[in-house]
């Protein structure tokens, strides 16, 4: 993932998308392409780690007991698709999120999500606003 400010490149991310390859299909677990804007963020204040079940807080993962559940962490930003292939997006809960998985970033292993290292999205959240535009692209 790369953040850009104008012509500027500002920040690089390794990041993880779907194991179940890329498209739009509803129920399909993939990582949508095209163009997209941050239409919600969860999560601001949440210590590391904070697990989230339907956008809500609902504990803390604890990193030396595995768990081979597939969580979403830390924060979230919600994506809406912009174009008609991807316009779905929002319905499907396409975000950017935090992950238990971290080993796994730079592989495709996510259910559809764009997964980040925890620190990496808190960095992330940070420093974008809502209706930041987001393009997601193969390679």
């Amino acid at each position: 993932m790369q953040v850009w400010q104008g012509e500027e490149l500002l920040k690089s991310y390794p990041v993880s998308t779907s194991k179940f390859g890329l498209g739009s299909e509803e129920g399909s677990y993939k990582t949508p392409l095209g163009s997209f804007e941050v239409c919600e963020k969860f999560g601001g204040q949440a210590d590391l780690f904070t697990i989230f079940r339907s956008r809500t807080a609902v504990g803390t993962w604890d990193p030396s007991k595995p768990s081979g559940e597939d969580l979403i962490l830390t924060r979230i930003l919600r994506l809406n698709g912009l174009e008609e292939a991807n316009s779905n997006s929002y319905g499907r809960y396409i975000y950017i999120h935090g992950t238990n998985q971290e080993d796994r970033i730079g592989t495709p292993a996510s259910h559809g999500c764009v997964r980040m290292r925890n620190s990496d999205v808190i960095e992330l959240y940070d420093s974008v606003p809502l209706q930041t535009p987001v393009r997601i692209s193969e390679g």
